[in-house]
């Protein structure tokens, strides 16, 4: 009778090793590594509420800054990326965590794509104009208000000048990066009646065009015909 050999354990084999890489990448960055894929366009997904300085409960699906930040430093660095294509869904969340990832998005000097799915509320309306173009889906919906706090409120005064110079950052970032004027932007912010107990409007689809915010109606294969133009037209430059 022939004896069984034993493998200790501590002896992993590669597809083992794999299969503990992608579960902890997944607890850590909230993905699972792929093979890398031949292409040149790297995807971003924006999706739950951006967690910044503060962390959110454990229940609450989040897009961390401090994990999108060193992915965008990557995309500038590694010459084998040609493009970037971000996928949004989110609720909003952190104003400043937004506006980091929104400067550096449109401070990329590679061409950006934006497609938003299902939501691009709040602050994620920044980061869906921060790109070279912008798509949203027949059925996603923006909601513009103005900027809103919870928590203890010390110093009432100050406080408000505090609120209404970050708002006025927002509007000047997403009015640079769009086709949107001040008074449209205002008027959609402070529009009362649509939204319960507060202000603020709700855009769909092509209304969110109509209004100069986001570029074109769009799906996923409008964004990557529109990045791979871009691309094209980047390089011969």
């Amino acid at each position: 009778m022939k004896g069984i050999s034993v493998v200790p354990k501590s002896n992993e084999t590669p597809a083992e090793g794999h299969k503990e890489s992608n579960v902890e990448n997944l607890k850590q960055v909230g993905e699972i590594r792929l093979p890398e894929p031949p292409g040149n366009i790297f995807t971003l997904t924006i999706i739950g509420q951006i967690e910044g300085h503060q962390v959110l409960p454990p229940q609450t699906k989040t897009t961390k800054y401090e994990h999108v930040i060193p992915q965008l430093v990557a995309v500038e660095q590694n010459p084998k990326i040609e493009g970037l294509l971000v996928m949004l869904n989110t609720a909003g969340g952190d104003v400043e965590a937004g506006l980091a990832i929104s400067e550096l998005i449109a401070s990329l000097s590679k061409p950006s794509v934006s497609l938003v799915l299902g939501g691009g509320h709040s602050i994620g309306i920044p980061i869906a104009v921060s790109c070279t173009r912008s798509f949203i889906s027949p059925t996603g919906t923006m909601t513009v208000h103005p900027i809103r706090y919870t928590g203890l409120v010390i110093h009432g005064h100050q406080q408000f000048e505090y609120l209404q110079k970050m708002q006025e950052r927002v509007n000047k970032f997403i009015m640079e990066h769009s086709m949107i004027s001040e008074a449209g932007l205002k008027d959609l912010m402070f529009a009362t009646g649509e939204l319960a107990q507060d202000i603020g409007t709700i855009l769909v689809g092509q209304k969110a065009v109509d209004v100069g915010l986001i570029g074109a109606v769009g799906g996923l294969k409008d964004a990557y015909a529109e990045l791979n133009r871009l691309i094209e037209e980047n390089s011969e430059q």
